[in-house]
C-alpha cells in the first residue's frame, strides 16, 4: 500500500535530482564556453608560431637570394668585360651566350625575390590580424576567466551540497521501500526523470493516457504503477482545487480582477 510518506520521499528525491540536473547542465555549459575560448587561444598561438616561422624562413630565403643576386651582378659585370676583350668572333659569341645566361639567371632571381617579398608582406598582414585576435581573446579571458572560474566553484559547491542532500533523500526512500528505490535509480540513470504522476488518467511526463483499470488502481494507492508509454514510475495525485480556474485566469488576463 502506498502511503503519503512514500510519495513524499520519492517526490523529494525527484525534486533534488531535477535541481542537480540543472546545476550540472549549467556547469557543462560554462566549462564548455571557457574551454572553447582557451582552445581558440591555443589554436591562435599555434597558428602564430607557424606563421612566424614561415615568415622567418621566407626572409632567410630572400636574404640568400639577395646575396646570390649581388654575386650574379658581379658575374654579369665580369662577363661584359670579358665580352669587351674578345678578339675573335668565336670568343665573342661564347662570351655573349655566357652573358645572356647570367642575365636570365639574374632576372629569374629578381622574380623569385619579388614573389617572396609579396608573400612576406601577406604573411605579416595575417600575423598582425592573428595577433589582434589573440590580444582581444586574451583580454576577454583575463576579464571574465576569473569570474567564470569563481562561478564554476560556486556551482560545484552547490552540486556537492545538493548531492549530500540527495544521499539523505535516497536513504530515506531506500529505508521505506528498497525495491522502489532500486527501480527509481534504474529509471533515473536511463531517462533522467524517473517519476510522473496522474490526476486524470494521463501521465504528467509524456501526457499519454493509461488504461482505466490501471488508473483505478493508482487512485486506490495499491502500488506505484508504470506509465505504459514512457515507463516512468507513476502514482495518483489529486488535482489542487481551483487550479483549472487559476490557469484559465492566467491565460486570459482580461478576466482577472
Amino acid at each position: 500500500m502506498i502511503t503519503d510518506e512514500h510519495i513524499d520521499a520519492i517526490e523529494r528525491l525527484a525534486e533534488i535530482d531535477a535541481e542537480l540536473s540543472e546545476l550540472n547542465e549549467e556547469l557543462e555549459r560554462e566549462r564548455g564556453a571557457l574551454t572553447g575560448k582557451q582552445r581558440q587561444l591555443h589554436e591562435l598561438d599555434d597558428r602564430l608560431g607557424h606563421d612566424r616561422q614561415s615568415l622567418a624562413d621566407m626572409e632567410r630565403m630572400r636574404g640568400d637570394l639577395m646575396q646570390e643576386l649581388r654575386q650574379m651582378g658581379q658575374q654579369v659585370e665580369k662577363a661584359r668585360e670579358k665580352l669587351g676583350r674578345c678578339r675573335t668572333e668565336r670568343e665573342a659569341n661564347a662570351a655573349q651566350r655566357e652573358l645572356e645566361e647570367l642575365r636570365k639567371l639574374y632576372r629569374d632571381r629578381e622574380v623569385e625575390i619579388e614573389k617572396l617579398t609579396v608573400l612576406s608582406e601577406q604573411a605579416r598582414g595575417e600575423i598582425a590580424i592573428a595577433e589582434g585576435q589573440r590580444a582581444e581573446l586574451a583580454a576577454e579571458l583575463g576579464a571574465t576567466g576569473d569570474e567564470v572560474e569563481g562561478h564554476l566553484g560556486e556551482t560545484e559547491a552547490q552540486v556537492k551540497a545538493r548531492s549530500s542532500v540527495r544521499d539523505e533523500a535516497a536513504g530515506r526512500l531506500a529505508k521505506l521501500d528498497m525495491k522502489l528505490y532500486r527501480r527509481y535509480e534504474l529509471l533515473h540513470k536511463r531517462r533522467g526523470t524517473a517519476v510522473a504522476h496522474s490526476e486524470d488518467g494521463a501521465c504528467s511526463a509524456c501526457h499519454v493516457r493509461m488504461p482505466p483499470q490501471q488508473f483505478q488502481r493508482l487512485m486506490r494507492r495499491e502500488e506505484f504503477g508504470q506509465c505504459p508509454n514512457c515507463n516512468r514510475i507513476i502514482y495518483f495525485r489529486e488535482a489542487v482545487e481551483g487550479s483549472d480556474a487559476e490557469g484559465q485566469a492566467a491565460d486570459n488576463p482580461a478576466t482577472s480582477p
